[in-house]
Protein backbone atom coordinates (compact mmCIF):
# COMPACT_ATOMS: atom_id res chain seq x y z
CA UNK A 1 0.00 0.00 0.00
CA UNK A 2 1.21 3.55 -0.57
CA UNK A 3 0.64 6.26 1.65
CA UNK A 4 0.87 9.69 -0.05
CA UNK A 5 2.92 11.96 2.07
CA UNK A 6 1.97 15.93 1.27
CA UNK A 7 4.42 17.99 2.31
CA UNK A 8 2.70 21.52 2.11
CA UNK A 9 6.13 23.20 -0.01
CA UNK A 10 5.81 26.81 0.80
CA UNK A 11 2.58 26.29 2.57
CA UNK A 12 0.74 24.93 0.05
CA UNK A 13 -0.92 21.50 -0.74
CA UNK A 14 -0.62 19.36 -3.07
CA UNK A 15 2.57 20.76 -4.84
CA UNK A 16 5.42 17.80 -3.47
CA UNK A 17 4.78 14.63 -2.65
CA UNK A 18 6.81 12.42 -0.63
CA UNK A 19 5.47 8.48 -0.76
CA UNK A 20 5.45 6.06 2.44
CA UNK A 21 5.56 1.99 1.25
CA UNK A 22 5.31 -0.45 4.19
CA UNK A 23 7.32 -3.50 4.14
CA UNK A 24 7.72 -6.54 5.70
CA UNK A 25 11.23 -4.96 7.12
CA UNK A 26 9.94 -1.58 8.01
CA UNK A 27 9.07 1.66 6.03
CA UNK A 28 10.50 2.91 2.58
CA UNK A 29 10.29 6.20 1.69
CA UNK A 30 10.57 7.35 -2.00
CA UNK A 31 11.63 10.44 -2.70
CA UNK A 32 12.16 13.08 0.89
CA UNK A 33 11.49 16.44 -0.72
CA UNK A 34 13.73 19.51 0.38
CA UNK A 35 14.73 19.91 3.89
CA UNK A 36 12.55 22.96 4.38
CA UNK A 37 9.72 20.20 4.39
CA UNK A 38 11.25 17.74 6.71
CA UNK A 39 8.70 18.63 9.83
CA UNK A 40 6.04 17.44 7.54
CA UNK A 41 7.86 14.32 6.44
CA UNK A 42 8.38 13.36 10.10
CA UNK A 43 4.70 14.20 10.57
CA UNK A 44 3.38 11.80 7.91
CA UNK A 45 5.59 9.45 9.10
CA UNK A 46 4.42 9.93 12.64
CA UNK A 47 0.65 9.08 11.66
CA UNK A 48 1.38 6.24 9.49
CA UNK A 49 2.98 5.33 13.71
CA UNK A 50 6.65 5.51 12.22
CA UNK A 51 9.94 7.77 13.49
CA UNK A 52 12.43 9.00 11.01
CA UNK A 53 14.92 6.41 12.16
CA UNK A 54 12.68 3.86 11.15
CA UNK A 55 13.02 4.17 8.04
CA UNK A 56 16.52 2.33 6.45
CA UNK A 57 15.37 2.76 2.82
CA UNK A 58 15.29 6.15 0.46
CA UNK A 59 14.69 5.31 -2.84
CA UNK A 60 15.45 8.96 -5.11
CA UNK A 61 14.17 9.79 -8.20
CA UNK A 62 17.08 12.31 -8.97
CA UNK A 63 19.37 14.60 -6.85
CA UNK A 64 17.28 17.85 -7.70
CA UNK A 65 16.24 19.61 -3.96
CA UNK A 66 12.76 19.31 -4.16
CA UNK A 67 12.75 15.28 -4.66
CA UNK A 68 16.23 14.46 -2.25
CA UNK A 69 16.99 17.69 -0.11
CA UNK A 70 16.40 16.14 3.18
CA UNK A 71 18.06 12.98 2.25
CA UNK A 72 20.98 13.61 4.20
CA UNK A 73 18.12 13.82 6.86
CA UNK A 74 17.09 10.24 6.75
CA UNK A 75 20.74 9.36 6.31
CA UNK A 76 21.79 10.48 9.55
CA UNK A 77 18.99 8.55 11.68
CA UNK A 78 20.18 5.15 10.00
CA UNK A 79 18.71 5.22 6.25
CA UNK A 80 20.71 3.72 2.83
CA UNK A 81 20.00 6.37 0.11
CA UNK A 82 19.61 4.79 -3.26
CA UNK A 83 20.52 7.12 -6.04
CA UNK A 84 22.06 7.13 -10.03
CA UNK A 85 25.54 6.94 -10.03
CA UNK A 86 25.80 9.91 -11.69
CA UNK A 87 23.82 12.07 -8.57
CA UNK A 88 25.75 9.77 -5.70
CA UNK A 89 28.63 12.15 -5.03
CA UNK A 90 26.25 15.25 -5.02
CA UNK A 91 24.67 13.52 -2.61
CA UNK A 92 28.14 12.56 -1.25
CA UNK A 93 29.27 16.15 -1.28
CA UNK A 94 26.60 18.37 -1.60
CA UNK A 95 29.27 21.90 -1.97
CA UNK A 96 28.67 22.32 -6.02
CA UNK A 97 24.77 21.48 -6.06
CA UNK A 98 24.43 23.88 -3.70
CA UNK A 99 26.60 26.41 -5.33
CA UNK A 100 24.71 25.91 -8.58
CA UNK A 101 21.30 26.36 -6.67
CA UNK A 102 22.35 29.16 -4.82
CA UNK A 103 23.39 30.84 -8.13
CA UNK A 104 19.51 30.33 -9.35
CA UNK A 105 17.87 30.83 -5.85
CA UNK A 106 20.04 33.42 -4.19
CA UNK A 107 18.17 34.66 -0.84
CA UNK A 108 15.23 32.22 -1.13
CA UNK A 109 17.65 29.39 -0.83
CA UNK A 110 16.96 28.72 2.74
CA UNK A 111 13.68 28.95 3.13
CA UNK A 112 12.81 27.26 -0.16
CA UNK A 113 15.15 24.07 0.61
CA UNK A 114 16.54 24.95 3.97
CA UNK A 115 20.38 22.68 4.68
CA UNK A 116 22.36 20.22 2.73
CA UNK A 117 24.77 18.14 4.13
CA UNK A 118 27.28 15.26 3.13
CA UNK A 119 25.81 11.68 2.85
CA UNK A 120 28.81 9.18 4.12
CA UNK A 121 29.37 7.07 1.35
CA UNK A 122 28.58 4.12 3.23
CA UNK A 123 25.21 5.22 3.08
CA UNK A 124 25.18 5.61 -0.58
CA UNK A 125 24.11 2.72 -2.78
CA UNK A 126 24.39 3.23 -6.57
CA UNK A 127 21.82 2.50 -8.68
CA UNK A 128 22.44 -0.15 -12.22
CA UNK A 129 19.75 0.12 -14.97
CA UNK A 130 17.55 -2.69 -14.04
CA UNK A 131 18.37 -3.18 -10.33
CA UNK A 132 15.84 -4.81 -8.08
CA UNK A 133 15.77 -4.41 -4.77
CA UNK A 134 13.93 -6.54 -2.44
CA UNK A 135 13.14 -4.90 0.97
CA UNK A 136 10.34 -7.29 2.89
CA UNK A 137 8.33 -8.61 0.82
CA UNK A 138 8.17 -5.70 -1.66
CA UNK A 139 10.36 -5.31 -4.78
CA UNK A 140 11.66 -2.38 -6.06
CA UNK A 141 13.29 -2.22 -9.59
CA UNK A 142 15.31 0.87 -10.80
CA UNK A 143 14.76 2.45 -14.55
CA UNK A 144 17.16 5.41 -15.69
CA UNK A 145 15.11 7.64 -17.63
CA UNK A 146 16.72 10.92 -18.93
CA UNK A 147 15.89 13.51 -20.05
CA UNK A 148 14.48 15.76 -17.13
CA UNK A 149 18.24 14.96 -15.28
CA UNK A 150 20.77 12.63 -16.74
CA UNK A 151 20.39 11.14 -13.35
CA UNK A 152 17.32 10.61 -12.93
CA UNK A 153 15.57 7.21 -11.78
CA UNK A 154 11.95 6.05 -12.27
CA UNK A 155 11.21 3.23 -9.25
CA UNK A 156 8.75 0.04 -10.41
CA UNK A 157 6.79 -1.23 -7.56
CA UNK A 158 4.80 -4.30 -9.11
CA UNK A 159 2.06 -2.48 -11.53
CA UNK A 160 2.85 0.88 -9.82
CA UNK A 161 6.04 3.13 -11.20
CA UNK A 162 6.80 6.68 -9.18
CA UNK A 163 7.79 8.76 -12.04
CA UNK A 164 9.61 11.55 -9.89
CA UNK A 165 10.11 13.91 -13.10
CA UNK A 166 10.07 11.93 -16.10
CA UNK A 167 6.18 12.24 -15.90
CA UNK A 168 5.83 16.01 -15.33
CA UNK A 169 3.77 17.58 -13.21
CA UNK A 170 -0.34 17.65 -12.80
CA UNK A 171 -1.59 19.01 -9.86
CA UNK A 172 -5.79 18.19 -9.36
CA UNK A 173 -7.93 15.84 -10.59
CA UNK A 174 -8.46 18.39 -13.77
CA UNK A 175 -4.55 20.13 -13.67
CA UNK A 176 -2.93 20.55 -16.36
CA UNK A 177 0.22 18.36 -17.58
CA UNK A 178 3.54 20.38 -17.53
CA UNK A 179 6.85 19.64 -18.22
CA UNK A 180 9.51 20.68 -15.98
CA UNK A 181 12.48 21.84 -18.05
CA UNK A 182 14.95 23.29 -15.81
CA UNK A 183 18.70 23.24 -16.45
CA UNK A 184 21.00 21.64 -17.37
CA UNK A 185 19.81 18.41 -18.74
CA UNK A 186 16.98 18.90 -20.66
CA UNK A 187 16.62 16.70 -23.73
CA UNK A 188 13.68 16.40 -25.67
CA UNK A 189 14.46 13.00 -27.19
CA UNK A 190 16.17 11.41 -24.21
CA UNK A 191 13.08 12.09 -22.14
CA UNK A 192 10.29 10.60 -25.20
CA UNK A 193 12.57 7.79 -25.23
CA UNK A 194 12.47 7.63 -21.41
CA UNK A 195 8.57 8.19 -21.93
CA UNK A 196 8.11 5.36 -23.90
CA UNK A 197 10.47 3.01 -21.76
CA UNK A 198 7.77 3.52 -18.73
CA UNK A 199 4.76 2.89 -21.22
CA UNK A 200 6.60 -0.69 -22.29
CA UNK A 201 6.40 -1.61 -18.33
CA UNK A 202 2.54 -1.23 -18.99
CA UNK A 203 1.72 0.16 -15.27
CA UNK A 204 -1.52 0.58 -13.83
CA UNK A 205 -0.75 3.76 -11.82
CA UNK A 206 1.86 6.47 -11.96
CA UNK A 207 2.57 8.29 -8.81
CA UNK A 208 4.18 11.58 -9.38
CA UNK A 209 6.31 13.84 -7.05
CA UNK A 210 4.37 16.74 -8.07
CA UNK A 211 1.57 15.50 -7.38
CA UNK A 212 -0.03 12.20 -6.43
CA UNK A 213 -1.47 9.32 -8.21
CA UNK A 214 -2.58 9.03 -12.02
CA UNK A 215 -4.51 6.32 -13.65
CA UNK A 216 -5.19 7.75 -17.30
CA UNK A 217 -1.53 7.04 -18.23
CA UNK A 218 -2.31 7.18 -22.10
CA UNK A 219 -3.66 10.36 -21.76
CA UNK A 220 -1.16 11.29 -19.41
CA UNK A 221 1.92 10.92 -21.29
CA UNK A 222 0.29 12.40 -24.83
CA UNK A 223 -0.51 15.22 -22.77
CA UNK A 224 3.22 15.41 -21.47
CA UNK A 225 4.51 15.24 -24.84
CA UNK A 226 2.29 17.99 -26.30
CA UNK A 227 3.68 20.40 -23.36
CA UNK A 228 7.04 19.52 -24.42
CA UNK A 229 7.12 20.39 -28.04
CA UNK A 230 4.52 23.36 -27.30
CA UNK A 231 7.10 24.48 -25.11
CA UNK A 232 10.37 23.95 -26.67
CA UNK A 233 8.89 25.28 -29.83
CA UNK A 234 7.86 28.55 -28.05
CA UNK A 235 11.27 29.10 -27.18
CA UNK A 236 13.50 28.22 -30.50
CA UNK A 237 13.04 31.23 -32.40
CA UNK A 238 13.84 33.41 -29.31
CA UNK A 239 16.93 31.66 -28.99
CA UNK A 240 17.59 31.65 -32.65
CA UNK A 241 17.18 35.58 -32.31
CA UNK A 242 20.01 35.63 -29.95
CA UNK A 243 17.43 36.90 -26.82
CA UNK A 244 18.87 36.19 -23.24
CA UNK A 245 17.09 33.68 -20.69
CA UNK A 246 15.78 37.35 -18.66
CA UNK A 247 14.99 39.11 -21.68
CA UNK A 248 12.44 35.79 -22.60
CA UNK A 249 11.16 34.82 -18.98
CA UNK A 250 8.27 37.18 -18.89
CA UNK A 251 6.32 36.73 -22.04
CA UNK A 252 7.55 33.11 -21.31
CA UNK A 253 5.66 32.93 -17.81
CA UNK A 254 2.33 34.58 -19.56
CA UNK A 255 2.51 31.84 -21.66
CA UNK A 256 2.64 29.26 -19.34
CA UNK A 257 0.00 30.95 -16.84
CA UNK A 258 -2.52 31.21 -19.75
CA UNK A 259 -1.96 27.63 -20.64
CA UNK A 260 -3.30 27.31 -16.94
CA UNK A 261 -5.86 29.66 -17.07
CA UNK A 262 -7.04 28.18 -20.41
CA UNK A 263 -7.72 24.80 -18.91
CA UNK A 264 -10.22 26.58 -15.96
CA UNK A 265 -7.86 25.83 -12.56
CA UNK A 266 -8.59 28.11 -10.33
CA UNK A 267 -6.21 30.65 -8.75
CA UNK A 268 -5.40 28.39 -5.88
CA UNK A 269 -4.17 25.71 -8.00
CA UNK A 270 -2.31 27.54 -10.44
CA UNK A 271 -0.53 28.79 -7.29
CA UNK A 272 0.68 25.59 -6.49
CA UNK A 273 2.01 25.07 -10.41
CA UNK A 274 4.29 27.78 -9.42
CA UNK A 275 5.48 26.37 -6.39
CA UNK A 276 6.21 22.75 -7.49
CA UNK A 277 7.32 24.06 -11.09
CA UNK A 278 8.11 27.79 -11.86
CA UNK A 279 7.92 28.62 -15.56
CA UNK A 280 10.97 30.76 -15.36
CA UNK A 281 13.04 27.19 -14.47
CA UNK A 282 12.26 26.21 -17.45
CA UNK A 283 13.47 28.92 -20.23
CA UNK A 284 17.46 28.77 -19.01
CA UNK A 285 16.69 24.63 -19.37
CA UNK A 286 15.19 25.11 -22.76
CA UNK A 287 17.82 27.71 -24.55
CA UNK A 288 20.32 25.12 -23.79
CA UNK A 289 18.50 22.29 -25.28
CA UNK A 290 18.66 24.44 -28.26
CA UNK A 291 21.60 25.55 -27.96
CA UNK A 292 23.52 22.01 -28.07
CA UNK A 293 21.22 20.50 -30.54
CA UNK A 294 23.06 23.20 -32.90
CA UNK A 295 26.41 22.37 -31.44
CA UNK A 296 25.54 18.51 -32.95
Amino acid sequence: MVKILDLNFQGKSHAIASFLIETGEGPVIIETGPHSTLPFLEKGLGDAGYKLSDVRHVFLSHIHLDHAGAAWALAEAGATVYVHPIGAPHMIDPSRLMKSAKMIYQEQMDSLWGEMRPIATSQIREVAHGEIFRIGDVAFTAHHTPGHAIHHIAWQMGDAVFTGDVAGVKIGENGLVVAPCPPPDINIEQWKDSIALVRRLNPNKLYLTHFGEISAIDQHFNDLIHCLESWANWIKPHWENGETPEAVTPAFEAFARQQLLDAGLPADDVARYDAANPAWMSVAGLMRYWRKRSEK
